[in-house]
Protein backbone atom coordinates (compact mmCIF):
# COMPACT_ATOMS: atom_id res chain seq x y z
CA UNK A 1 0.00 0.00 0.00
CA UNK A 2 1.34 3.43 -0.97
CA UNK A 3 2.11 5.71 1.97
CA UNK A 4 0.15 8.93 2.46
CA UNK A 5 1.88 11.91 4.03
CA UNK A 6 0.37 15.16 5.23
CA UNK A 7 1.35 18.77 5.82
CA UNK A 8 1.58 19.98 9.39
CA UNK A 9 -1.66 21.95 9.67
CA UNK A 10 -3.65 19.31 11.55
CA UNK A 11 -6.96 21.18 11.70
CA UNK A 12 -7.23 21.11 7.90
CA UNK A 13 -9.54 18.54 6.40
CA UNK A 14 -7.93 15.61 4.61
CA UNK A 15 -8.75 16.97 1.15
CA UNK A 16 -6.23 19.76 1.79
CA UNK A 17 -3.66 17.83 3.85
CA UNK A 18 -2.92 14.45 2.34
CA UNK A 19 -0.09 13.90 -0.14
CA UNK A 20 0.06 10.33 -1.49
CA UNK A 21 3.27 8.91 -2.91
CA UNK A 22 3.93 9.60 -6.56
CA UNK A 23 3.52 13.37 -6.93
CA UNK A 24 4.79 16.89 -6.30
CA UNK A 25 3.15 19.54 -4.12
CA UNK A 26 4.29 23.16 -3.95
CA UNK A 27 3.76 25.82 -1.26
CA UNK A 28 4.94 29.43 -1.62
CA UNK A 29 5.52 31.48 1.52
CA UNK A 30 5.88 35.24 1.80
CA UNK A 31 8.33 34.98 4.68
CA UNK A 32 11.33 32.76 5.24
CA UNK A 33 10.49 32.12 8.90
CA UNK A 34 7.00 30.90 7.95
CA UNK A 35 8.43 28.32 5.54
CA UNK A 36 10.85 27.07 8.20
CA UNK A 37 8.09 26.86 10.82
CA UNK A 38 5.84 24.94 8.41
CA UNK A 39 8.75 22.59 7.68
CA UNK A 40 9.15 21.73 11.38
CA UNK A 41 5.44 21.23 11.94
CA UNK A 42 5.14 19.05 8.84
CA UNK A 43 8.01 16.86 10.06
CA UNK A 44 6.41 16.62 13.50
CA UNK A 45 3.11 15.41 12.01
CA UNK A 46 4.66 12.35 10.33
CA UNK A 47 4.50 8.95 11.98
CA UNK A 48 7.54 7.49 13.71
CA UNK A 49 8.13 4.84 11.02
CA UNK A 50 7.85 7.26 8.06
CA UNK A 51 10.71 7.50 5.59
CA UNK A 52 11.55 11.19 5.47
CA UNK A 53 14.35 13.19 3.82
CA UNK A 54 14.90 16.95 3.83
CA UNK A 55 17.09 18.97 1.47
CA UNK A 56 17.76 22.67 1.98
CA UNK A 57 19.43 25.34 -0.16
CA UNK A 58 21.91 27.40 1.85
CA UNK A 59 20.55 26.35 5.27
CA UNK A 60 22.06 24.31 8.08
CA UNK A 61 19.27 21.84 8.79
CA UNK A 62 20.88 20.72 12.05
CA UNK A 63 20.06 24.17 13.42
CA UNK A 64 16.70 24.60 11.67
CA UNK A 65 14.97 21.30 12.47
CA UNK A 66 13.53 21.32 15.99
CA UNK A 67 11.57 18.19 17.03
CA UNK A 68 10.74 16.76 20.42
CA UNK A 69 11.01 13.08 21.31
CA UNK A 70 7.27 12.46 21.10
CA UNK A 71 6.62 13.64 17.53
CA UNK A 72 8.04 13.04 14.10
CA UNK A 73 9.88 10.15 12.44
CA UNK A 74 12.64 8.29 14.21
CA UNK A 75 15.12 9.00 11.44
CA UNK A 76 15.41 11.94 9.01
CA UNK A 77 17.89 12.08 6.18
CA UNK A 78 19.17 15.64 5.69
CA UNK A 79 21.00 17.07 2.69
CA UNK A 80 22.50 20.47 2.02
CA UNK A 81 22.52 22.16 -1.38
CA UNK A 82 24.47 25.17 -2.64
CA UNK A 83 22.44 28.32 -3.02
CA UNK A 84 22.82 28.18 -6.79
CA UNK A 85 20.52 27.55 -9.73
CA UNK A 86 22.40 24.44 -10.88
CA UNK A 87 21.78 22.69 -7.56
CA UNK A 88 18.07 22.56 -8.43
CA UNK A 89 18.73 20.95 -11.79
CA UNK A 90 20.87 18.19 -10.21
CA UNK A 91 18.61 17.72 -7.18
CA UNK A 92 17.09 14.38 -8.20
CA UNK A 93 20.37 12.96 -9.51
CA UNK A 94 22.25 13.82 -6.33
CA UNK A 95 19.60 12.19 -4.14
CA UNK A 96 19.90 8.91 -6.04
CA UNK A 97 23.60 8.83 -5.20
CA UNK A 98 22.74 8.53 -1.49
CA UNK A 99 19.60 6.38 -1.13
CA UNK A 100 16.66 4.83 -2.91
CA UNK A 101 13.75 7.30 -2.62
CA UNK A 102 10.88 4.79 -3.02
CA UNK A 103 8.04 5.44 -0.52
CA UNK A 104 9.95 8.43 0.86
CA UNK A 105 8.56 11.80 1.85
CA UNK A 106 10.99 14.39 0.44
CA UNK A 107 10.90 18.04 1.45
CA UNK A 108 12.85 20.65 -0.52
CA UNK A 109 13.36 23.93 1.34
CA UNK A 110 14.40 26.45 -1.30
CA UNK A 111 16.54 29.46 -0.56
CA UNK A 112 14.79 32.79 -0.20
CA UNK A 113 13.84 34.01 -3.73
CA UNK A 114 15.66 31.04 -5.27
CA UNK A 115 13.35 31.00 -8.32
CA UNK A 116 13.20 34.77 -8.79
CA UNK A 117 15.70 34.99 -11.67
CA UNK A 118 14.84 31.65 -13.27
CA UNK A 119 12.77 31.91 -16.43
CA UNK A 120 9.27 30.47 -16.59
CA UNK A 121 10.33 28.05 -19.32
CA UNK A 122 13.10 26.56 -17.17
CA UNK A 123 10.73 26.42 -14.22
CA UNK A 124 8.12 24.47 -16.20
CA UNK A 125 10.77 22.07 -17.51
CA UNK A 126 12.08 21.40 -14.00
CA UNK A 127 8.61 20.71 -12.61
CA UNK A 128 7.73 18.28 -15.40
CA UNK A 129 11.04 16.47 -14.97
CA UNK A 130 10.69 16.20 -11.17
CA UNK A 131 7.07 15.07 -11.55
CA UNK A 132 8.13 12.18 -13.80
CA UNK A 133 10.93 11.38 -11.35
CA UNK A 134 8.64 11.16 -8.28
CA UNK A 135 6.13 9.09 -10.21
CA UNK A 136 8.80 6.64 -11.35
CA UNK A 137 10.29 6.26 -7.86
CA UNK A 138 6.87 6.36 -6.11
CA UNK A 139 7.81 9.09 -3.64
CA UNK A 140 6.28 12.36 -2.46
CA UNK A 141 7.99 15.74 -2.89
CA UNK A 142 6.89 18.88 -1.05
CA UNK A 143 8.56 22.11 -2.24
CA UNK A 144 8.61 24.94 0.30
CA UNK A 145 9.52 28.13 -1.54
CA UNK A 146 9.96 31.35 0.46
CA UNK A 147 9.71 34.27 -1.97
CA UNK A 148 9.13 37.99 -1.57
CA UNK A 149 6.84 38.02 -4.61
CA UNK A 150 4.86 34.80 -4.18
CA UNK A 151 2.08 36.11 -6.44
CA UNK A 152 4.45 36.06 -9.41
CA UNK A 153 5.56 32.51 -8.62
CA UNK A 154 1.98 31.33 -8.23
CA UNK A 155 0.90 32.95 -11.51
CA UNK A 156 3.68 31.14 -13.37
CA UNK A 157 2.73 27.81 -11.77
CA UNK A 158 -1.00 28.07 -12.46
CA UNK A 159 -0.58 26.24 -15.78
CA UNK A 160 1.27 23.30 -14.17
CA UNK A 161 -1.79 21.44 -12.92
CA UNK A 162 -0.72 18.38 -14.93
CA UNK A 163 2.65 18.13 -13.13
CA UNK A 164 1.81 19.63 -9.71
CA UNK A 165 -0.78 17.79 -7.66
CA UNK A 166 -1.03 20.73 -5.29
CA UNK A 167 -0.28 24.45 -5.32
CA UNK A 168 -0.80 26.77 -2.35
CA UNK A 169 0.50 30.05 -0.92
CA UNK A 170 1.04 31.10 2.66
CA UNK A 171 0.72 34.88 2.89
CA UNK A 172 0.84 37.40 5.69
CA UNK A 173 -2.06 39.82 6.09
CA UNK A 174 -1.87 42.18 9.08
CA UNK A 175 -1.91 39.91 12.16
CA UNK A 176 -3.19 36.78 10.41
CA UNK A 177 -1.99 34.38 7.74
CA UNK A 178 -3.91 33.41 4.63
CA UNK A 179 -3.53 29.92 3.22
CA UNK A 180 -4.54 30.19 -0.42
CA UNK A 181 -4.99 26.82 -2.14
CA UNK A 182 -5.09 27.05 -5.93
CA UNK A 183 -5.73 23.29 -6.11
CA UNK A 184 -4.96 20.19 -4.05
CA UNK A 185 -5.37 16.69 -5.43
CA UNK A 186 -5.12 13.44 -3.46
CA UNK A 187 -7.00 10.22 -2.78
CA UNK A 188 -9.92 12.22 -1.33
CA UNK A 189 -10.54 14.13 -4.54
CA UNK A 190 -9.71 17.59 -5.84
CA UNK A 191 -10.21 20.90 -4.02
CA UNK A 192 -9.62 24.25 -5.70
CA UNK A 193 -9.87 27.99 -5.02
CA UNK A 194 -9.78 27.68 -1.25
CA UNK A 195 -8.60 30.57 0.92
CA UNK A 196 -8.38 29.91 4.63
CA UNK A 197 -7.32 31.95 7.65
CA UNK A 198 -4.54 30.40 9.72
CA UNK A 199 -3.30 31.22 13.20
CA UNK A 200 0.30 30.80 14.28
CA UNK A 201 0.85 30.47 18.03
CA UNK A 202 3.97 29.12 19.72
CA UNK A 203 5.28 27.71 16.46
CA UNK A 204 2.05 25.80 15.73
CA UNK A 205 -0.09 26.36 12.64
CA UNK A 206 -3.79 25.81 13.01
CA UNK A 207 -6.95 26.73 11.20
CA UNK A 208 -8.91 29.66 12.58
CA UNK A 209 -11.97 28.48 14.44
CA UNK A 210 -14.48 30.14 12.12
CA UNK A 211 -12.94 28.40 9.12
CA UNK A 212 -13.17 24.81 10.34
CA UNK A 213 -16.70 24.14 9.12
CA UNK A 214 -16.43 25.87 5.75
CA UNK A 215 -15.26 23.34 3.19
CA UNK A 216 -16.16 25.11 -0.04
CA UNK A 217 -17.13 28.80 -0.49
CA UNK A 218 -20.61 29.63 -1.66
CA UNK A 219 -21.34 31.18 -5.01
CA UNK A 220 -20.67 34.93 -4.88
CA UNK A 221 -21.93 36.04 -8.28
CA UNK A 222 -24.06 38.82 -6.79
CA UNK A 223 -21.28 40.24 -4.65
CA UNK A 224 -19.65 43.54 -5.72
CA UNK A 225 -16.36 44.74 -4.24
CA UNK A 226 -15.72 48.37 -5.10
CA UNK A 227 -13.46 51.26 -4.24
CA UNK A 228 -15.53 53.89 -2.44
CA UNK A 229 -14.64 56.63 -4.96
CA UNK A 230 -16.29 54.70 -7.79
CA UNK A 231 -19.75 55.66 -6.48
CA UNK A 232 -18.78 59.34 -6.17
CA UNK A 233 -19.96 59.64 -2.57
CA UNK A 234 -23.14 57.58 -2.94
CA UNK A 235 -23.76 54.82 -0.35
CA UNK A 236 -23.65 51.12 -1.14
CA UNK A 237 -26.40 50.34 -3.64
CA UNK A 238 -27.53 47.10 -1.96
CA UNK A 239 -26.54 44.57 0.66
CA UNK A 240 -24.39 42.84 -1.97
CA UNK A 241 -22.07 45.86 -2.32
CA UNK A 242 -18.93 46.19 -0.19
CA UNK A 243 -17.02 49.50 -0.31
CA UNK A 244 -13.30 49.86 0.44
CA UNK A 245 -11.20 52.94 1.09
CA UNK A 246 -8.21 51.71 -0.92
CA UNK A 247 -7.58 49.42 -3.85
CA UNK A 248 -5.14 47.42 -1.73
CA UNK A 249 -7.71 46.48 0.91
CA UNK A 250 -10.21 45.58 -1.80
CA UNK A 251 -7.59 43.45 -3.58
CA UNK A 252 -6.86 41.47 -0.41
CA UNK A 253 -10.55 40.76 0.08
CA UNK A 254 -11.00 39.85 -3.59
CA UNK A 255 -8.46 37.03 -3.23
CA UNK A 256 -11.29 34.90 -1.79
CA UNK A 257 -13.78 35.73 -4.58
CA UNK A 258 -14.78 33.29 -7.30
CA UNK A 259 -17.38 35.03 -9.46
CA UNK A 260 -17.81 38.45 -7.82
CA UNK A 261 -17.45 41.84 -9.47
CA UNK A 262 -14.28 43.75 -8.57
CA UNK A 263 -14.11 47.51 -9.35
CA UNK A 264 -10.80 49.35 -9.08
CA UNK A 265 -10.53 53.14 -9.01
CA UNK A 266 -7.76 54.78 -11.04
CA UNK A 267 -6.92 58.36 -10.08
CA UNK A 268 -3.33 58.89 -11.26
CA UNK A 269 -1.09 57.59 -14.01
CA UNK A 270 1.41 56.18 -11.51
CA UNK A 271 -1.23 53.73 -10.24
CA UNK A 272 -1.48 51.90 -13.55
CA UNK A 273 1.29 49.35 -13.03
CA UNK A 274 0.15 48.52 -9.48
CA UNK A 275 -3.46 48.01 -10.56
CA UNK A 276 -2.28 46.00 -13.58
CA UNK A 277 -0.35 43.63 -11.31
CA UNK A 278 -3.35 43.23 -9.01
CA UNK A 279 -5.68 42.54 -11.93
CA UNK A 280 -3.22 40.02 -13.36
CA UNK A 281 -2.91 38.22 -10.01
CA UNK A 282 -6.67 37.96 -9.55
CA UNK A 283 -7.27 36.76 -13.08
CA UNK A 284 -4.51 34.14 -13.00
CA UNK A 285 -5.24 32.84 -9.51
CA UNK A 286 -9.02 33.21 -9.13
CA UNK A 287 -10.12 32.17 -12.60
CA UNK A 288 -12.33 33.43 -15.39
CA UNK A 289 -15.50 33.82 -13.31
CA UNK A 290 -14.43 37.15 -11.79
CA UNK A 291 -15.73 40.36 -13.37
CA UNK A 292 -12.86 42.85 -13.05
CA UNK A 293 -13.55 46.49 -13.90
CA UNK A 294 -11.27 49.53 -13.73
CA UNK A 295 -12.94 52.92 -13.50
CA UNK A 296 -10.91 55.98 -14.36
CA UNK A 297 -11.93 58.72 -11.92
CA UNK A 298 -9.61 61.36 -13.46
CA UNK A 299 -8.16 61.64 -16.95
CA UNK A 300 -4.96 59.60 -16.73
CA UNK A 301 -5.18 56.69 -19.20
CA UNK A 302 -3.57 56.44 -22.61
CA UNK A 303 -4.47 53.84 -25.21
CA UNK A 304 -1.45 51.75 -24.24
CA UNK A 305 -2.42 51.80 -20.56
CA UNK A 306 -5.95 50.70 -21.35
CA UNK A 307 -4.58 47.89 -23.52
CA UNK A 308 -2.31 46.82 -20.64
CA UNK A 309 -5.20 46.58 -18.17
CA UNK A 310 -7.33 44.62 -20.63
CA UNK A 311 -4.39 42.34 -21.39
CA UNK A 312 -3.89 41.66 -17.67
CA UNK A 313 -7.44 40.35 -17.38
CA UNK A 314 -9.80 43.28 -16.87
CA UNK A 315 -13.26 42.80 -18.39
CA UNK A 316 -13.75 46.52 -18.95
CA UNK A 317 -12.14 49.93 -18.47
CA UNK A 318 -14.66 52.74 -17.86
CA UNK A 319 -13.43 56.20 -18.96
CA UNK A 320 -13.34 59.16 -16.61
CA UNK A 321 -15.99 61.17 -18.47
CA UNK A 322 -18.66 58.48 -18.13
CA UNK A 323 -21.33 59.68 -15.65
CA UNK A 324 -22.26 57.51 -12.68
CA UNK A 325 -25.50 56.34 -14.29
CA UNK A 326 -23.61 55.19 -17.37
CA UNK A 327 -20.97 53.56 -15.15
CA UNK A 328 -23.59 51.49 -13.32
CA UNK A 329 -25.10 50.40 -16.62
CA UNK A 330 -21.71 49.20 -17.83
CA UNK A 331 -21.12 47.34 -14.56
CA UNK A 332 -24.47 45.61 -14.98
CA UNK A 333 -23.61 44.65 -18.56
CA UNK A 334 -20.68 42.39 -17.54
CA UNK A 335 -22.70 40.29 -15.13
CA UNK A 336 -22.92 36.54 -15.83
CA UNK A 337 -20.00 36.91 -18.24
CA UNK A 338 -17.02 34.58 -18.48
CA UNK A 339 -13.59 35.98 -19.27
CA UNK A 340 -12.36 34.18 -22.41
CA UNK A 341 -9.17 36.03 -23.45
CA UNK A 342 -5.77 34.48 -22.84
CA UNK A 343 -3.65 36.13 -20.12
CA UNK A 344 0.13 35.52 -20.17
CA UNK A 345 1.47 33.88 -17.03
CA UNK A 346 4.23 36.48 -16.60
CA UNK A 347 3.13 40.11 -16.39
CA UNK A 348 6.54 41.35 -17.55
CA UNK A 349 5.53 40.19 -21.02
CA UNK A 350 2.56 42.56 -20.91
CA UNK A 351 4.59 45.42 -19.47
CA UNK A 352 7.19 45.11 -22.22
CA UNK A 353 4.36 45.01 -24.75
CA UNK A 354 3.09 48.46 -23.77
CA UNK A 355 6.49 50.16 -23.83
CA UNK A 356 8.62 48.36 -26.39
CA UNK A 357 10.05 51.61 -27.77
CA UNK A 358 11.70 53.43 -24.88
CA UNK A 359 13.06 56.32 -26.90
CA UNK A 360 11.98 59.88 -27.50
CA UNK A 361 12.95 62.79 -29.70
CA UNK A 362 15.44 62.98 -32.55
CA UNK A 363 17.15 59.85 -33.90
CA UNK A 364 19.54 59.55 -36.86
CA UNK A 365 18.01 58.29 -40.09
CA UNK A 366 19.25 54.66 -39.83
CA UNK A 367 18.50 54.38 -36.12
CA UNK A 368 15.00 55.75 -36.72
CA UNK A 369 14.31 53.16 -39.44
CA UNK A 370 15.53 50.32 -37.23
CA UNK A 371 13.48 51.45 -34.22
CA UNK A 372 10.24 51.75 -36.22
CA UNK A 373 10.86 48.38 -37.92
CA UNK A 374 11.31 46.66 -34.55
CA UNK A 375 8.09 48.24 -33.36
CA UNK A 376 6.08 47.18 -36.39
CA UNK A 377 7.46 43.62 -36.33
CA UNK A 378 6.78 43.07 -32.63
CA UNK A 379 4.41 40.06 -32.48
CA UNK A 380 3.11 41.02 -29.03
CA UNK A 381 1.55 44.24 -30.28
CA UNK A 382 -1.89 44.38 -31.91
CA UNK A 383 -1.92 44.47 -35.72
CA UNK A 384 -2.43 47.89 -37.33
CA UNK A 385 -2.40 49.55 -33.93
CA UNK A 386 1.26 50.18 -33.23
CA UNK A 387 1.27 53.85 -34.16
CA UNK A 388 1.38 56.40 -36.98
CA UNK A 389 4.22 57.29 -39.33
CA UNK A 390 3.80 60.86 -40.61
CA UNK A 391 6.01 62.80 -43.04
CA UNK A 392 5.87 66.62 -42.90
CA UNK A 393 7.33 68.91 -45.60
CA UNK A 394 8.09 72.48 -44.42
CA UNK A 395 6.70 75.53 -46.19
CA UNK A 396 9.00 77.46 -48.58
CA UNK A 397 11.43 79.61 -46.65
CA UNK A 398 11.79 77.24 -43.71
CA UNK A 399 14.51 74.62 -43.72
CA UNK A 400 13.71 71.18 -42.37
CA UNK A 401 16.49 71.62 -39.78
CA UNK A 402 14.73 74.76 -38.55
CA UNK A 403 11.42 72.91 -38.33
CA UNK A 404 13.14 70.26 -36.20
CA UNK A 405 13.95 72.86 -33.56
CA UNK A 406 10.20 73.41 -33.11
CA UNK A 407 9.49 69.68 -32.68
CA UNK A 408 9.26 68.89 -28.96
CA UNK A 409 7.78 65.40 -28.33
CA UNK A 410 6.97 64.80 -24.68
CA UNK A 411 5.79 61.19 -24.80
CA UNK A 412 8.15 58.19 -24.60
CA UNK A 413 7.86 56.37 -27.91
CA UNK A 414 7.47 59.47 -30.09
CA UNK A 415 10.59 59.71 -32.28
CA UNK A 416 11.57 61.96 -35.18
CA UNK A 417 14.22 62.19 -37.90
CA UNK A 418 14.92 64.44 -40.90
CA UNK A 419 15.99 63.69 -44.45
CA UNK A 420 15.01 64.23 -48.09
CA UNK A 421 13.66 67.66 -47.06
CA UNK A 422 11.06 66.00 -44.82
CA UNK A 423 10.52 65.76 -41.11
CA UNK A 424 9.37 62.20 -40.38
CA UNK A 425 7.78 61.28 -37.05
CA UNK A 426 6.57 58.01 -35.54
CA UNK A 427 3.93 58.41 -32.84
CA UNK A 428 3.65 55.10 -30.99
CA UNK A 429 0.15 53.84 -30.16
CA UNK A 430 -1.43 57.00 -31.55
CA UNK A 431 -4.76 56.68 -33.33
CA UNK A 432 -5.42 58.38 -36.65
CA UNK A 433 -8.24 60.49 -35.26
CA UNK A 434 -5.92 61.77 -32.49
CA UNK A 435 -3.13 62.88 -34.85
CA UNK A 436 -4.06 66.57 -34.91
CA UNK A 437 -4.26 66.65 -31.13
CA UNK A 438 -0.86 64.99 -30.84
CA UNK A 439 0.78 67.41 -33.30
CA UNK A 440 -0.67 70.39 -31.45
CA UNK A 441 1.03 69.14 -28.27
CA UNK A 442 4.35 68.56 -30.05
CA UNK A 443 4.66 71.85 -31.99
CA UNK A 444 4.25 75.25 -30.28
CA UNK A 445 2.91 76.79 -33.52
CA UNK A 446 0.06 75.63 -35.77
CA UNK A 447 1.38 72.91 -38.09
CA UNK A 448 -0.28 74.63 -41.08
CA UNK A 449 2.09 77.60 -40.57
CA UNK A 450 5.17 75.35 -40.51
CA UNK A 451 4.44 72.59 -43.02
CA UNK A 452 2.93 72.71 -46.48
CA UNK A 453 1.70 69.10 -46.63
CA UNK A 454 1.83 65.82 -44.75
CA UNK A 455 1.57 62.12 -45.57
CA UNK A 456 0.29 59.53 -43.10
CA UNK A 457 0.82 55.75 -42.79
CA UNK A 458 -0.97 53.87 -40.01
CA UNK A 459 -1.31 50.24 -41.19
CA UNK A 460 1.55 47.80 -40.68
CA UNK A 461 1.94 47.05 -44.39
CA UNK A 462 1.92 50.77 -45.25
CA UNK A 463 4.57 51.59 -42.64
CA UNK A 464 6.73 48.64 -43.71
CA UNK A 465 6.53 49.71 -47.36
CA UNK A 466 7.55 53.27 -46.54
CA UNK A 467 10.48 52.03 -44.45
CA UNK A 468 11.73 50.11 -47.50
CA UNK A 469 11.70 53.34 -49.53
CA UNK A 470 13.39 55.27 -46.73
CA UNK A 471 16.28 52.80 -46.63
CA UNK A 472 16.92 53.47 -50.32
CA UNK A 473 17.53 57.19 -49.76
CA UNK A 474 21.19 58.04 -50.12
CA UNK A 475 23.10 59.22 -47.04
CA UNK A 476 23.77 62.57 -48.74
CA UNK A 477 20.09 63.39 -48.36
CA UNK A 478 19.97 62.58 -44.64
CA UNK A 479 19.62 65.61 -42.44
CA UNK A 480 21.31 66.60 -39.22
CA UNK A 481 20.17 68.93 -36.43
CA UNK A 482 21.48 72.44 -36.42
CA UNK A 483 24.68 72.90 -34.46
CA UNK A 484 24.22 75.06 -31.41
CA UNK A 485 26.98 77.65 -31.35
CA UNK A 486 27.89 78.80 -27.90
CA UNK A 487 28.81 82.45 -27.54
CA UNK A 488 30.75 82.23 -24.36
CA UNK A 489 33.18 85.10 -23.89
CA UNK A 490 36.82 84.22 -23.59
CA UNK A 491 37.81 84.03 -20.00
CA UNK A 492 40.70 86.36 -19.11
CA UNK A 493 43.03 85.08 -16.46
CA UNK A 494 44.91 87.81 -14.62
CA UNK A 495 48.04 85.74 -14.21
CA UNK A 496 51.34 84.96 -15.95
CA UNK A 497 53.60 81.94 -16.06
CA UNK A 498 57.22 82.59 -15.04
CA UNK A 499 58.46 79.22 -16.29
CA UNK A 500 57.77 77.41 -13.05
CA UNK A 501 54.39 78.43 -11.70
CA UNK A 502 51.48 80.74 -12.48
CA UNK A 503 51.66 84.01 -10.61
CA UNK A 504 48.85 86.49 -10.12
CA UNK A 505 49.44 89.97 -11.55
CA UNK A 506 48.55 92.68 -9.01
CA UNK A 507 46.03 95.26 -10.15
CA UNK A 508 46.10 98.83 -8.78
CA UNK A 509 42.85 99.84 -7.14
CA UNK A 510 41.92 103.48 -6.44
CA UNK A 511 39.95 103.75 -3.24
CA UNK A 512 39.19 107.48 -3.62
CA UNK A 513 38.75 109.40 -6.83
CA UNK A 514 40.73 112.56 -7.55
CA UNK A 515 37.63 114.72 -7.36
CA UNK A 516 36.86 113.62 -3.83
CA UNK A 517 37.54 116.37 -1.33
CA UNK A 518 40.02 115.40 1.31
CA UNK A 519 39.55 116.42 4.86
CA UNK A 520 42.36 118.36 6.49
Amino acid sequence: MNPIFSIGIRSLWDELRHMPAGGVWWINADREEDAISLLNQTLASQSSDSKVAVAAMGYDLRKLIKLDNDHGPEKIRIFSMPEKENSLYFFSRDLLCSFEPENYFLILLCANNAWQNISAEKMHHWIKKIHDWTKYHNCTLLVLNPAANSDKQSSILMSEYRSLLGLASLRVQSDTHLYDVAWWCNEKGVSAHQQLILEHHDGVWQLAQQEETTVQPRSDEKRVLSNVTVLEGAPALSEHWALFETNESMFNDARMAQAATIIFALRQNNQIETIARQVHTLRRQRGSGLKIIVRETQASLRATDERLLLGCGANMVIPWNAPLSRCLTLIESVQVQKFTRDVPEDITTLLSMTQPLKRRGYLPWETFNEAVANMVNNPLLPPDGKGILVALRPVPGIRVEQALTLCRPNRVGDIVTIGDNRLIMFLSFCRVNDLDTALNHIFPLPTADIFSNRTIWFEDTQITGELVLMREIEPEKWGKPLTIVSKESKKVINAEHDGHVWRHIPEPLRLLSEDTERSS
